[in-house]
């Protein structure tokens, strides 16, 4: 496929989920799920599509360093310019395929653990899927808002409809800490846009706002307006309280989206918005991001160490993990961004597939309370099998896909002088999460089975084994041989590292090669040809 059309395809995989909204209210309601499974599966096969006509093509000069870049006239009006600007780089292109990887999986799991309001609800994720993809291929700033905002409706309704006991609660608490956050957020767009130094009036191009170089105090209220919005969505500590009602009380397939996606468009928005455009306030506030970070890291542990819900548990582990991924970003070393990047892509597949499998036996055993288990491993061994690896990629066991990203973000962050000390006591949020899996694992699991409803547990089904093993493979395959997703990852991020250090008059360090005698035998690096192999530049 040429570059044009597969920017075409950038653009319609945004609004394919969109095909099911209408059929939905015409068909019946027995079809509804089929139609909501389609319309989700479309969109997943042309972001694979996608992905493998991006690693054929290359970025462009008018590009501005993004490999698939479209820009159509949007807000056609005087002195505006406001455009639908999408693209895709090595960040954004994991992310899309994830999105439209995770919501088909939830969908399907959705078929089983709803039966009330069936349309409406499948509709909601139908258009809560049109926010994600859209957000993550924005590239002006007022659609990127757009979407953002689109998000919030229909996860409002999942949550305060199909949710819990305590689900109006847990959904209000979410509305309000995410709308506060983005009202911020927009008069900050409004500001940008006013003041951009650019021929139209007002513009919200993310290139020209890019290159409108604000003063150093302006930089630091746009950036503390952004960055609120998008640490409420992560969540960073001490705004992280809405997540754990919202994963408590929401539906299944809720919790799979919003540790899945959900969390990783707040760590998406810090890399593609606020240390790209506010680089001197990025660097000035790294210390504080980096402090609460880690704060975050060992908070979460610890408070999922005490807590005997199970979602509760996992909820409170998002916390600590999100916390590896701001580390990583704000670290502003190379491997650390690196690592936090692919963590983003490694989180939601461990934390979500998590999710799922507490779903699973929540349907059987109505009770997600630790203590009500005990030894079900004699009885649902299949099950085990599928939550101990599950377990073991969230501790970050090498060999599965949490263990590259933190390992990352650890190196990347120890390696420098200034945050040695932030990676020192972010270890010992790896050595947290290991205690507090492992025990609940432990206690799930093994022990003698003598409660009379875990006897008659039935094991997973040919359908759930077939939920879980898209994400189950994805763990092994980033564990085993991550380096193809670094590989891109690393053509976006090591660029906006060097941009943002520049920025700030900081140098980067170039390694000399030592002296070598004349009788010395120099060995071949990863960057040298050796004679046997081709050159390539």
């Amino acid at each position: 496929m040429t570059k044009e059309q597969l920017c075409l395809l950038m653009n319609l995989t945004v609004f394919a989920p969109a095909i099911g909204i209408p059929l939905l209210l015409f068909m019946k309601q027995s079809a509804a799920k089929y139609i909501a499974l389609i319309a989700s599966f479309i969109p997943f096969v042309m972001s694979l599509l996608l992905l493998f006509g991006y690693l054929g093509v290359s970025s462009s000069p008018e590009s501005n360093g993004f490999v698939l870049y479209s820009s159509y006239k949007w807000l056609n009006l005087p002195g505006m310019d406001v455009n639908f600007t999408t693209g895709l780089d090595g960040i954004s292109v994991h992310l899309l395929w994830l999105t439209t990887l995770i919501f088909p999986i939830s969908i399907y799991f959705s078929w089983r653990s709803i039966d009330t309001y069936e349309k409406p609800y499948y509709a909601l994720l139908l258009l809560l899927e049109v926010g994600v993809i859209g957000f993550f291929v924005s590239l002006d700033l007022l659609l990127f808002y757009v979407f953002f905002e689109m998000v919030l409706i229909p996860m409002y309704f999942i949550i305060g409809i199909w949710g819990g006991k305590d689900r109006i609660y847990a959904s209000v608490k979410f509305f309000l800490y995410t709308l506060i956050g983005s009202l911020l957020m927009l008069i900050a767009i409004i500001y940008a846009g006013l003041h951009s130094n650019s021929e139209f009036l007002f513009t919200t191009d993310y290139h020209r706002i890019l290159k409108a170089g604000f003063s150093p105090e302006v930089q630091t209220w746009l950036f503390l307006a952004f960055t609120l919005s998008f640490a409420i969505k992560v969540p960073m500590f001490p705004l992280h309280t809405w997540l754990p009602d919202a994963h408590v009380q929401a539906p299944t397939a809720g919790s799979v989206i919003l540790a899945g996606v959900l969390l990783k468009m707040g760590t998406y928005g810090l890399v593609r918005f606020s240390l790209p455009l506010f680089p001197i306030a990025s660097h000035q506030f790294s210390d504080i991001m980096c402090i609460l970070a880690v704060i975050g890291v060992i908070y979460g542990g610890m408070a999922a160490m005490v807590q005997t819900d199970i979602k509760k548990l996992v909820a409170y582990s998002s916390v600590s993990h999100m916390g590896f991924i701001v580390l990583g970003i704000f670290a502003f070393s190379k491997d650390a961004m690196s690592g936090a990047i692919i963590q983003m892509i490694g989180h939601g597949i461990s934390t979500g597939a998590l999710f799922l499998l507490v779903g699973m036996i929540y349907d059987r055993r109505h009770t997600r309370e630790i203590k009500d288990y005990q030894g079900i491993a004699k009885q649902v061994p299949v099950f085990t099998l599928m939550f101990m690896i599950t377990v073991f990629s969230s501790v970050g066991l090498p060999g599965l896909n949490g263990f590259i990203g933190e390992f990352l973000v650890l190196i990347g962050t120890g390696s420098q002088e200034g945050t040695r000390v932030y990676a020192f006591f972010a270890a010992t949020g790896v050595i947290i999460a290991a205690v507090y899996l492992l025990w609940m694992f432990r206690r799930v699991m093994f022990g003698e089975l003598d409660k009379e409803a875990n006897k008659k547990l039935l094991d997973l089904n040919r359908h759930e084994v077939g939920l879980l093993m898209p994400l189950i493979a994805l763990m092994f395959i980033m564990g085993f041989y991550a380096t193809p997703f670094l590989r891109e990852i690393n053509k976006s991020s090591d660029p906006l590292v060097q941009y943002v250090l520049e920025k700030n008059g900081v140098v980067i360090p170039v390694a000399t090669p030592p002296a070598v005698t004349p009788n010395q035998v120099v060995p071949p690096t990863l960057n040298q040809p050796t004679g046997h192999e081709g050159h390539n530049h």
